[in-house]
């Protein structure tokens, strides 16, 4: 049967389905260079604009997985499962839960992204680490995965590719926000390290990609969906990100508070969201959740995240220090009402911690450390932040744009759930 990518794109254009072969050869074509990608981007907001239903998130998803190679694993009883966050301001819990979970006896393959935007990325996080290395081949992968039970790295050449491919041209041609096209993008790439379970922690609020609950489930659904038919063992927690998770918001601060967490500390939202996804991962894989709680408290857990480092060249002991901290205080007395938690993001990136296009460097030892949250009182000339920058003249509009981030009014706001669903 003859191709024709434009009969394609005006049927879904049309909001008329695909069928499964148009589907796989659009994605074949694409990946080996046979379809432009002036038609793959009209086709990709085609989508964008018309959804795509079960079926055909579904075979995209397949097919974007069978673009590429599959992680093998050694046949020994051994469980492999993972957890994909949807991106939020300050969401350092992959951090956290590689290590825990591995303290459970189940192995965990982590393959993570950058930032891009106001939310930032995990590799880009753990690159703080000086040596830290997030490019590991397959055969790294397996080996580390092996010898200390988790890894967190970028996805390999080979895992994917047309995932790679076609979140480029999603990104530039602003057709990132579509359902069908997160699910396909988010699952490929799980589905490619063969895991046993995945958990997902899809975020909603002013923080977060999806600013409502419905638009948050709707994606969760869709995710839960798409993964339970193709096999994968998958379950989600919609949790609410209409304030930084925890307190730090950057690179290496965010890695600091990691650190301050796995010695039994730091702040109690972050625990409890990464103890709610580390039991329902092993509850999807058939797993007792036991002593999480006391693998944070006595150190077992940061003894595995420390193996981790070391095994992926990074050095714990040459840390740098965060840039020059200075506060951010009151203008007035009250209550915190709202934190606009994206501005904050962009705060972040204005100060070279974070990237508007892949190509830009990251200096990673600038940030923010939010000192209050939604319903604390405070008092005018109050700390409302901690601001690390060596840039005078940035820190002056950083500190404007922080203050004008954090909503203080006479009245006590509702308290938020951090867990919604």
């Amino acid at each position: 049967m003859a191709f024709h990518p434009a009969q394609i794109i005006a049927q879904k254009r049309d909001g008329l389905a695909l069928g499964d072969d148009q589907i796989r050869e659009v994605i074949d074509r694409f990946s080996d260079g046979t379809l432009p990608e002036y038609q793959m981007a009209a086709l990709a907001m085609a989508i964008f604009l018309q959804g795509m239903d079960a079926r055909e998130t579904t075979t995209l998803t397949r097919s974007m997985l069978e673009s590429g190679s599959t992680l093998q694993w050694p046949q020994d009883g051994s469980l492999y499962v993972d957890k994909h966050s949807t991106g939020g301001i300050g969401d350092k819990v992959s951090l956290l839960l590689a290590p825990l979970l591995a303290c459970q006896d189940v192995r965990v393959p982590m393959i993570s992204g950058r930032g891009l935007g106001p939310t930032g990325g995990t590799l880009d996080k753990l690159e703080s680490i000086p040596g830290f290395r997030t490019d590991l081949s397959e055969t790294e992968i397996q080996q580390v995965v092996a010898d200390v039970g988790c890894l967190i790295t970028g996805a390999t050449d080979s895992l994917a590719p047309a995932d790679r491919k076609l979140y480029a041209l999603r990104d530039v041609t602003g057709t990132v926000p579509s359902v069908p096209l997160i699910t396909a993008s988010i699952l490929s790439k799980k589905l490619a390290a063969n895991l046993d379970a995945l958990v997902l922690d899809v975020k909603w609020g002013s923080g977060a990609f999806m600013k409502t609950p419905d638009q948050a489930r709707s994606l969760a659904d869709s995710l839960v969906t798409t993964g339970t038919q193709l096999g994968l063992a998958t379950t989600a927690l919609i949790s609410d990100m209409n304030q930084p998770l925890g307190r730090a918001v950057g690179n290496l601060v965010e890695v600091l508070e990691v650190l301050d967490l796995l010695k039994g500390k730091g702040p109690a939202d972050v625990r409890e969201l990464t103890l709610r996804l580390a039991e329902e991962v092993l509850k999807k894989a058939g797993c007792p959740a036991e002593s999480l709680e006391d693998d944070l408290a006595n150190g077992r857990a940061m003894e595995r995240f420390e193996k981790m480092v070391r095994a992926q060249g990074g050095d714990l002991e040459a840390l740098p220090e965060p840039a020059e901290p200075g506060e951010v205080v009151s203008a007035s007395a009250g209550y915190i009402d709202s934190i606009a938690s994206e501005q904050l993001g962009h705060v972040v990136i204005s100060l070279g911690g974070g990237r508007q296009v892949m190509s830009e460097p990251i200096d990673p030892l600038v940030g923010i450390e939010i000192l209050v949250r939604i319903g604390d009182r405070v008092e005018q000339d109050q700390p409302l932040a901690r601001l690390y920058t060596d840039d005078a003249e940035a820190r002056l509009a950083a500190n404007e744009a922080i203050r004008n981030a954090i909503s203080i009014t006479d009245t006590t706001p509702s308290p938020l759930s951090l867990v919604v669903e």
